[in-house]
């Protein structure tokens, strides 16, 4: 018995392949496809039900979970939560940023096209001030300021592809622009963006993900790399993933420094320990999962599987 599991140790250390003691799968109504996912501060779940135009809560002390409508022609996109435990909403489909509350799960939405209609909402980050930043698949960048309601909106250099945004610790704004192939920084002055192109040995970057000490990860559409950029050297570095024939998607940055990401092609989440350079595998029990989005909380990882209408939790 104890040489059957030191066998299996060895393949599982050897072959980077993580116990699957540590993952917790959490189903949500069929038909759902959750495309977001992001941690309640009172221990609960929110997530995007896309094909549904609602969102979600899980409770995952007794693994159900309630939708809430969030208006007609509804198509969410990505989520945040903020300070007050509410869940913040790119919505596409009614061109608006959603407010839901977390206590009386009311909704509240605040169009974005003001000056321009159809900006395509995609990413969303919050800032130390309670802001919120968003891209525009359509080619642009927003500011939007809860305590006055404000929007701000920039057209983005490069035109459409604006996706993954993030707020690092020091309070920078970047974003990843896919199909112009570069990341940029946002002026939260001048709304102005100064655009960091990507090597030419690249794919286009899909997210980004800005670490404790402002170094942004990037995961690479279409490619097996996670790439890596220091703004203080202005340096990129990059890692192929495990495989050989990758196609990296969802991206999180753990309080550990560690880096998470999906994999479509391998069928699971990766972690990157930026120290060891070594990944681990977290494959999906189910064919076909789509992890889209990750995020967490301390000790705890959470992805949306679109395909297969379930939530997923990794502890570490």
């Amino acid at each position: 018995m104890i040489r059957t599991f030191a066998l299996a140790l060895c393949t599982a250390l050897l072959c980077g392949t993580a116990w699957a003691a540590d993952v917790t799968y959490y189903p949500v109504p069929t038909g759902t496809g959750p495309r977001d996912v992001a941690p309640a501060t009172d221990g609960r779940v929110w997530f995007t039900a896309q094909r549904l135009g609602c969102v979600g809560l899980l409770d995952p002390m007794t693994g159900q979970s309630q939708l809430i409508p969030l208006g007609v022609g509804s198509s969410p996109r990505t989520l945040v939560v903020d300070q007050e435990g509410a869940a913040w909403i790119t919505d596409p489909g009614l061109d608006a940023l959603v407010r839901v509350d977390p206590t009386d799960l009311s909704v509240r939405s605040f169009p974005v096209n003001g000056t321009v209609t159809g900006t395509g909402l995609e990413g969303i980050a919050l800032d130390r001030d309670g802001d919120l930043w968003f891209t525009g698949q359509r080619g642009f960048i927003g500011r939007f300021k809860p305590a006055t309601g404000s929007v701000e909106i920039w057209p983005a250099p490069g035109g459409p592809g604006p996706d993954g945004i993030t707020v690092t610790p020091s309070g920078e704004v970047w974003y990843a622009n896919q199909h112009a192939r570069h990341i940029a920084r946002i002026d939260p002055t001048t709304g102005h963006a100064q655009v960091v192109a990507i090597p030419d040995d690249s794919a286009g970057p899909r997210l980004i993900w800005g670490d404790s000490r402002g170094t942004l990860w990037v995961s690479e559409a279409g490619n097996g790399r996670l790439s890596r950029f220091d703004p203080l050297g202005e340096t990129w570095s990059s890692w192929p993933l495990p495989g050989g024939n990758a196609d990296a998607h969802a991206l999180y940055v753990d309080d550990q420094e560690r880096v998470w990401l999906s994999d479509f092609r391998a069928n699971a989440i990766l972690r990157f320990n930026p120290f060891s350079r070594l990944f681990a595998s977290f494959p999906s029990d189910r064919p076909g999962a789509q992890v889209t989005q990750l995020s967490g909380r301390t000790g705890e990882v959470w992805g949306a599987e679109s395909a297969q209408d379930r939530l997923v939790m990794i502890r570490y």
